[in-house]
């Protein structure tokens, strides 16, 4: 008996933790906060980190969908969206600088 309850409470925790590694389902943001009269666009990196090679430049204004709820230091990780409504999560993916992102609020406001 005892043996079939340490099994069955292994099975469940195996289930929950499988559970909480596929709840998340990304939240959407927007690249926002640039200096029109500087450079004018967010880099995508291979890493968090500054240092990290550079993959592309992203305008004011592109969707990003993120792969966590939380950030790494200053950095999320994210997929480059081609409008609002790609949640295909084939694009770029890279990591920004969360100074440079406004989350998208589906009630029809944005904020960052």
């Amino acid at each position: 008996m005892r043996k079939s309850l340490t099994i069955t409470a292994a099975f469940a925790l195996a289930a929950g933790v499988a559970t909480a590694l596929w709840a998340y389902s990304g939240e959407q943001y927007v690249v926002c906060n640039l200096n029109p009269n500087g450079d004018n666009w967010l880099a995508l990196k291979v890493g968090p980190n500054i240092n990290s090679k550079r993959l592309m430049k992203l305008g004011p204004g592109t969707f990003l969908e993120t792969w966590s709820p939380d950030p790494v230091g200053a950095w999320r990780e994210v997929t480059v969206m081609r409008d609002i409504n790609d949640w295909h999560g084939n694009g770029p993916h890279g990591w920004v600088h969360v100074n440079y992102i406004c989350y998208v609020d589906w009630r029809g406001k944005s904020g960052g």
